[in-house]
């Protein structure tokens, strides 16, 4: 005995490309400010290492060091720069 059951058609799936645009945006537009003030943080201990300014608030480990705070600070911008751009890319018109 054969038994055949017969569904109907549902809705087709179809994949949405780049549904998290306005997350990217709004997650590039607090990490710029993010690597702004690395920056700062950056420029503020090598200003103390020269004795130009007040002593920095971090004296030992990894984060004590002007380096580390530069690589951050230019990691966080280019994370901007690449959720950005993902973003404000315009979806393709073709479906694949």
């Amino acid at each position: 005995m054969i038994v055949r059951i017969r569904l109907g058609q549902g809705p087709t799936i179809q994949r949405k490309r780049r549904k998290n645009r306005h997350v990217a945006l709004a997650v590039a537009a607090l990490l710029t400010p993010a690597a702004v003030m690395a920056f700062v943080l950056a420029c503020w201990r090598l200003a103390a290492d020269f004795q130009a300014t007040n002593q920095f608030p971090i004296t030992s480990g990894l984060f004590s060091h002007w380096q580390i705070w530069l690589a951050c600070a230019a990691v966080l911008q280019l994370s901007a720069f690449a959720l950005n751009r993902y973003g404000k890319q315009e979806p393709s018109s073709v479906n694949p």
